[in-house]
């Protein structure tokens, strides 16, 4: 008997409990994907990755079978997911974790459209780490990383706004601080900027600093200012993740249509 199309779209998405092969479905895909990234950190071996090469190939050209043939399914029932849309196919393909799922099995393809060189093949490569982003389908503590930072996100981008100003004022001011006697460290405010990293972020690796009087206050006024604004980000992100707790705590599930009601409407 033919799945319809409806049933795949049940199946790829978040299953019900007792949706039994929904549920096989998604723990194989979870499996899978752990395979993968355990494939990744085997290859970083060079005697692992010569004599388990064969079997890390299988795993690899069988994940690719899998995860294409998951995104086309995707693409195929899209309209289900996006039943208000008028292009539903399209809405599909630029969300977020299209773009993942895409990114995660587009290194494999490369090769056979653009001749490329060994060494951008081998950092494309990398990119089958994204994998591990499509188990955010099936966590909801991943998912709500994603809410926070879309809730936040316009006090995050004045938060580093604000840090960018400060490095680029802070670089600027050291270079001609510290050019003259140090051209080598401070060659150019580019160059510069890596020791408003360092300093800004209170890391300080000590491969680049100050030898003059000014330099020396600058370095230690940004270093000061640098551990409230680099916290700034850390509070904000917490303050995020307080108030999404705090309202899915208030959510309960009605006995009657089981559908999620706001516990503080009642």
């Amino acid at each position: 008997m033919a799945i319809s199309k409806k049933r795949i779209y049940e199946i790829l998405e978040k299953t019900e409990k007792k949706d039994v092969i929904g549920k096989i479905v998604d723990w194989f895909i979870i499996i899978l994907i752990f395979l993968n990234v355990g494939a990744v950190i085997v290859n970083s071996f060079t005697y692992a990755s010569i004599k388990y090469r064969l079997i890390l190939l299988a795993l690899e050209r069988f994940s690719i079978v899998v995860f294409t043939v998951e995104y086309l399914l995707r693409i195929w029932t899209s309209a289900y997911k996006y039943p208000d849309s008028r292009h539903p196919v399209i809405r599909y393909i630029f969300s977020l974790m299209a773009i993942i799922d895409l990114a995660a099995i587009i290194p494999f393809y490369l090769p056979f459209v653009v001749n490329l060189d060994l060494r951008y093949l081998r950092v494309l490569r990398l990119f089958r780490l994204l994998r591990v982003l499509k188990l955010n389908r099936y966590n909801n503590s991943l998912a709500m990383i994603g809410r926070v930072l879309k809730n936040e996100k316009e006090k995050m981008f004045m938060t580093l706004f604000i840090i960018t100003v400060l490095l680029l004022l802070a670089s600027s001011t050291m270079y001609y601080f510290e050019n003259a006697v140090q051209p080598e460290y401070f060659p150019n405010i580019p160059a510069t900027l890596w020791w408003a990293v360092a300093t800004l972020t209170t890391v300080g690796y000590g491969d680049v600093y100050p030898i003059t009087i000014q330099g020396k206050i600058l370095s230690g006024i940004i270093a000061i200012l640098g551990i409230g604004l680099v916290a700034l980000p850390s509070g904000i992100i917490s303050s995020g993740f307080i108030n999404e707790v705090s309202k899915n705590g208030k959510k309960t599930i009605c006995p009657h249509c089981g559908k999620e009601i706001d516990a503080a409407s009642d």
